[in-house]
Parts: C-alpha cells; structure tokens; sequence
C-alpha cells in the first residue's frame, strides 16, 4: 500500500471518523491502487437522474501476485470536490483508525505529514 500511504502523508487522502470514509479525489485512490499492483476488473459510475452528472463511483481491483482483491465505493459530494471514498481489501475497510483488530501499516491512522 505505498502509494496509498502517499496519499496519506501528503494529506491527499484525510480520514473523517464521523463518515467512516476517506475524503479523497478517486481518482488518485483508483491511481494509488493501480500503481500497487492491483488490476481494474470491474468499474463503475452512477448518475443523477436530474441532472445526469456522476452521483459516485466503485472500482474493483485484484493484485494477482497476490490474489488480494480491493474496492473503492465513492460518493461525490454536492459541493466541489473532493469525495468521500470507503474502501476494503479483502473484505476489511481500510479505515484512519488503529481501532481494527489485527492492525496492520495498511489499517493505521492516515497520519500527518
């Protein structure tokens, strides 16, 4: 997960405990897991019916050195950018917190750089 820790330590991609989400652009997340080993096997994207613009996102990914698979679930935000991005590997959310039994470098706090 370097390049998510990237993102991280950059403050491109900051934890908001109150949403349990990531605000982060997703493409940068979708970039940083691309860059990880993880190859795209399923995207998709969701529209308003009003007004046909992106609603928000999902992005499937498995590292096949690894077999590990990845999703990101983005929902865009009505007011500029960034989102609010969740993502799990292997079935765990990848949260800011250190709450998560069996933390490990991919689970710890974003940080501040």
């Amino acid at each position: 997960m370097n390049e998510l820790d990237e993102l991280r330590g950059h403050g491109r991609m900051t934890w908001i405990e109150a949403e349990q989400g990531w605000v982060a652009a997703p493409e940068e997340i979708v970039n940083a897991l691309s860059n990880d080993g993880f190859e795209e096997c399923k995207p998709e994207v969701t529209t308003s019916r009003r007004n046909s613009r992106p609603a928000g996102g999902m992005w499937h990914g498995i590292n096949r050195s690894t077999g590990a698979v990845v999703s990101a679930t983005w929902v865009n935000r009505r007011v500029g950018p960034p989102a609010l991005v969740f993502i799990t590997m292997d079935g765990q959310s990848l949260r800011g917190d250190t709450s998560n039994s069996g933390s490990d470098s991919r689970r710890e706090d974003g940080g501040e750089a």
